[in-house]
């Protein structure tokens, strides 16, 4: 696969519609360690649309792949730090109800009535459809970089399910959070049914997709979503903190690894884990940044990670087999 183009500045690069990037700090001319992320569809509050979609899941990827970049911020551009996205645009979802934009998900009629040349092209349509919501999350999952997603307003359905890859969050105190799903007679997607319960449990994300209410970050039912929860203005601020730490002073090779290890092949039993977490530790305690973070220990100073993924990944590295339906999972249209 050939490597992306990377940016001279991605403060300035305009390329993909309805987001936009930031250097930390904002006035760098150049490429900065932290990258923020942003949705940027003002006149919309930040409403979830195919190109939206389409243009974060090619900044993931390009962000991932950017040897300069050591950490992503992702966020939303609203000033008044009210809205990160509240979720699918459903005024451009109920515009598509004729299904004039083809390969696009259009709204049915809810009549079930339709003679047998429409079941065949609703059939093709289905098998034919990728949710946009899960192409997000499956871009942040497999991102080379850790994310912290920071949540400064409301995140309703796709707002907060497409989140829940992220290596963290924070959130606003004043956001109201929704999986609201239910209530609008659709069900969840963006790959939560695995990554919710994974985080919160079976018995919480059965409760949140039950009764499709809409939650402040502090109560008992969401909080364990969240690391931080923070005054309005200080959300941003915090996860750029955050990012430029976990930037600065882990090894990123390592921390690429440990995800892996936990999502991607996750051992089933404690035998398992314990040969795979023998082989993973043994490879990367014999690395490059290892040697680093242990003398950086010992002589009291902070590290200097320099470690290549490709160069210094453990050895066994993927340890999963991956299936052949989970390669061709995005081989389709949105």
């Amino acid at each position: 696969m050939p490597q992306p183009q990377h940016p001279e500045s991605y403060t300035t690069y305009t390329a993909l519609p309805e987001i936009s990037f930031q250097h930390v700090p904002a006035t760098s001319p150049t490429v900065t360690s932290v990258i923020v992320l942003r949705l940027d569809r003002p006149k919309a509050n930040n409403a979830f649309t195919d190109t939206m979609m389409l243009s974060l899941v090619s900044a993931f990827d390009l962000l991932s792949a950017d040897p300069r970049v050591k950490a992503i911020v992702f966020t939303g551009a609203d000033p008044r730090n009210r809205v990160f996205c509240p979720g699918m645009d459903l005024d451009q979802a109920s515009s598509s109800a004729s299904g004039a934009d083809q390969g696009a998900l259009s709204l049915g009629s809810g009549s079930g009535k339709g003679g047998a040349a429409d079941e065949a092209e609703i059939a093709a349509a289905r098998d034919s459809y990728r949710d946009g919501g899960a192409q997000v999350s499956l871009a942040i999952y497999r991102c080379a970089k850790p994310v912290i997603a920071a949540l400064n307003g409301h995140a309703v359905g796709v707002g907060i399910t497409m989140t829940l890859p992220a290596n963290l969050r924070v959130v606003s105190e004043a956001a109201k959070v929704g999986f609201v799903f239910g209530r609008r007679g659709i069900s969840t997607e963006a790959c939560s049914t695995y990554f919710l319960p994974r985080i919160l449990g079976a018995g919480r994300a059965l409760t949140l997709l039950t009764t499709g209410a809409v939650y402040s970050p502090a109560n008992p039912a969401v909080r364990d979503l969240f690391a931080e929860i923070l005054p309005p203005e200080r959300v941003v601020p915090r996860a750029v903190e955050l990012a430029q730490e976990i930037a600065d002073k882990t090894s990123g090779v390592a921390v690429r690894t440990m995800k892996d290890m936990l999502y991607k092949g996750a051992p089933a039993t404690p035998e398992e884990a314990f040969l795979l977490e023998s082989r993973v530790f043994f490879d990367l305690f014999r690395g490059r940044d290892s040697v680093e973070g242990i003398k950086a220990f010992l002589e009291k100073r902070e590290p200097k990670f320099d470690a290549v993924w490709e160069r210094d990944r453990p050895s066994n590295w993927p340890w999963w087999e991956e299936r052949a339906r989970d390669k061709n999972a995005l081989k389709s249209k949105i």
